[in-house]
């Protein structure tokens, strides 16, 4: 068995980027030396090889093994187009692969590094001429027929990351068995420098190489026009966006310039790509702080809305002006956003008995009550916007369902078929029209909460995560699911258990004993269905050292009473639950 020195090494010795190279040279003399920080900085690097998992590799830049520079993109390219060539129904010497990449860090260099192993195996490739948000990528993969697809980006990861997100020809991220045998391939790559590699520029020569489509922005700038439901409103008031230094200010400006909003003010510090992310401490519109100059320019313009995405555009964040309270604005939740979205699709826009709609797991049941009084199909997937989009093209294939909506409450919104991924652009429009057409009529979407509530429920949500860290976090974390699995409860404190849905094993047992199937895909995953639509859902994190737990608690407001009567009577109501199902799980 090879040591952490002799792992080092033989990385070092088939590296082929310089600037990685030194960086590890460096770090391997000191931890010969006994420089025990040197020594766990090596140690980190080298882990193992970034886990293919739920769409590509994520990780810190730098060099090693378990981090993201050239050396692992060469290797992962090498695997993604062994499995396409592979795999005859892709026929992806025909079709290519499409291409695009963020502002971060080396996002360029890892696209053309792609770019060039692709065109020494035959393949081509169609790449964005400049910074490309995600879901122009997503959608560029169906537009182009291409093969597959690979976005390089960190979504909104701290500055030091970088990810290769891989799409399959359907436009959505890859799913088993495809993710699987993609990592098999990359696992069977050869050494970084053993890769065949024509380069970037050869491949451009050999015509391997194009640029997308001159067409193809503007595609889908009308498509996503197309979207649009209602043209009127208060389209001329004041509203502030930012991308946090991404990708999205000229097409969410174009967007929203193109269905007549006039009024919209871009944050000037963050407009431009950067990938220091110099004015925020986290590239993320939900953390504290990140919107605090969106919030300076809507005082000094007057504006209601403030709207963000996140670094590459696939998510949506919304704050919106309150007449009352301490703050004058109030950031929605994801929760709220996405049955904003969801009810104003399914009661405003095209009618019909096939009408599907999606939600994450973990996401407000509420959407779900809308959907069924509403007459809609509504169905809820695992946790990822894979599932969302793959469920969605598999219910419009074998059920001739028409797909309206899909949200998670990680600020994720996809508004039809148009791209089957979350899409920060087409949810920017959308909910902006909502919200100009509430405003014209002297309402404001807290209006249109309490109105939802009243006819549906009013849905509290909270989650708990408990830090578990090293071996024995995780063995912890899998005894307390296997307890939960041995140990079914019949109530967690005011609230009687119907029915316990263990995904991992793809059965739901009701309270009085019957059992059903799962359409979901296994996964260690555990649903408790709660008396008058409330549930506690409870699983390990795909990235964390976590077991989070989610509570959904659903009151019906009773006649004329106050919204704030009923939602304290849900948080107290969830606090019970809570606190009976932490001691059941022994925690």
């Amino acid at each position: 068995m090879t040591t952490l020195l002799e792992r080092a090494e033989i990385w070092l010795a088939h590296d082929p980027e310089a600037g990685t190279r030194a960086e590890l040279r460096a770090l391997l003399e000191r931890a010969k030396t006994g420089d025990t920080v040197a020594t766990q900085d090596l140690a980190e690097r080298f882990v193992g090889p970034l886990e293919f998992g739920t769409a590509g590799l994520r990780g810190v830049i730098g060099a090693g093994e378990s981090r993201m520079n050239v050396a692992v993109i060469l290797r992962t390219t090498f695997g993604l187009g062994t499995y396409l060539l592979g795999d005859p129904e892709a026929n992806v010497k025909v079709r290519g692969i499409a291409i695009g990449y963020d502002g971060r860090r080396f996002s360029r260099e890892f696209a053309e590094a792609a770019v060039g192993v692709l065109a020494a195996m035959g393949i081509p490739s169609q790449l964005s001429q400049g910074v490309c948000p995600t879901p122009v990528l997503a959608y560029a993969v169906t537009r182009l027929g291409s093969a597959a697809g690979i976005m390089v980006t960190a979504s909104h990861n701290p500055p030091e990351y970088n990810g290769y997100k891989v799409y399959w020809g359907n436009g959505a991220q890859i799913i088993p068995p495809h993710d699987k045998g993609i990592a098999a391939a990359v696992d069977g790559a050869p050494h970084a420098d053993l890769v065949p590699n024509v380069g970037f520029e050869q491949a451009r020569k050999s015509g391997l190489l194009q640029d997308f489509p001159s067409d193809l922005e503007p595609a889908y700038l009308d498509a996503v026009q197309a979207l649009s439901i209602n043209k009127g409103g208060a389209r001329d008031a004041a509203i502030v966006y930012t991308a946090l230094h991404g990708v999205g200010d000229r097409l969410v400006r174009e967007t929203m310039k193109r269905a007549g909003f006039s009024n919209v003010h871009s944050v000037a510090q963050q407009a431009e790509p950067d990938g220091e992310f110099p004015t925020v401490a986290f590239p993320n519109p939900e953390e504290k702080g990140a919107l605090d100059l969106s919030y300076a320019l809507a005082e000094q313009v007057s504006a209601d809305l403030i709207l963000a995405s996140d670094p590459d555009v696939d998510r949506l964040a919304a704050a919106v002006r309150k007449a009352n309270g301490d703050k004058p604005f109030t950031q929605l939740t994801g929760n709220q956003v996405g049955v904003l979205l969801g009810h104003y699709l399914l009661t405003e826009g095209a009618k019909g008995d096939n009408r599907v709609a999606l939600a994450s797991c973990v996401s407000s049941p509420q959407l779900g009550a809308i959907a069924r009084a509403l007459g809609v199909h509504y169905e809820e997937t695992l946790t990822g916007f894979k599932w969302i989009a793959n469920r969605a093209m598999e219910l419009e294939k074998t059920a001739g369902k028409s797909f309206v909506f899909g949200y998670e409450e990680a600020l994720g919104y996809t508004v039809g078929p148009l791209v089957r991924d979350k899409d920060g652009i087409s949810a920017a429009l959308l909910f902006a029209e909502l919200w100009a057409g509430l405003r014209a009529k002297g309402q404001t979407v807290f209006d249109e909460l309490e109105r939802i509530a009243r006819a549906y429920g009013c849905f509290v949500s909270s989650q708990l995560s408990v830090t578990m860290k090293g071996a024995d976090g995780l063995k912890k974390i899998q005894e307390v699911m296997g307890h939960l699995r041995a140990t079914p409860a019949s109530a967690f404190g005011p609230a009687e258990v119907l029915a316990l849905s263990d995904v991992k094993a793809g059965t739901k047992r009701a309270a009085d004993g019957s059992e059903s199937k799962l359409v979901l895909p296994p996964s260690d995953v555990l649903i408790y269905d709660l008396v008058g639509g409330s549930r506690i859902i409870a699983r390990p994190s795909g990235t964390e050292p976590k077991l989070k737990i989610y509570f959904d608690v659903r009151e019906t407001v009773v006649g004329d009473e106050a919204m704030s009567a009923a939602e304290a009577r849900a948080t107290e109501r969830m606090a019970a639950i809570a606190a009976a199902f932490k001691i059941h799980a022994g925690l």
